[in-house]
């Protein structure tokens, strides 16, 4: 059974940082580019950033670029994604994804900025 565990999510001032991990299970993790998308307040899905299996390759939605860093584990099957200078903006639920089909995906964690 594929599981996909976010954590990490809070309340965090605008500036500040947080750091989301994604625990994965039930799959083979370092055969799966793996997304972070998020779910902005009253709209649908955003695709944030993608990394390859391998963690060699990685691509960022234009606005997050700089500030948000995509990262994995392999041995230790987790996901991470370092949010700095976070914005407003930024607040939405944000979920880890397989970037392929079946395309599998955590309950989220949320990330609220304001001050």
């Amino acid at each position: 059974q594929v599981q996909l565990v976010e954590s990490g999510g809070g309340l965090v001032q605008p500036g500040g940082s947080l750091r989301l991990s994604c625990e994965a299970s039930g799959f083979t993790f370092s055969n799966y580019p793996m997304t972070w998308v998020r779910q902005l307040p009253g709209k649908g899905l955003e695709w944030v950033a993608q990394i390859e299996g391998n963690g060699l390759s990685t691509t960022y939605e234009d606005s997050v670029k700089g500030r948000f860093t995509i990262s994995r584990d392999n041995a230790k099957n987790s996901l991470f994604l370092q949010m700095n200078n976070l914005k407003p903006d930024d607040t939405a639920v944000y979920y880890c994804r397989q970037a392929i089909t079946p395309h599998h995906q955590g309950q989220g964690t949320q990330v609220t900025v304001s001050s």
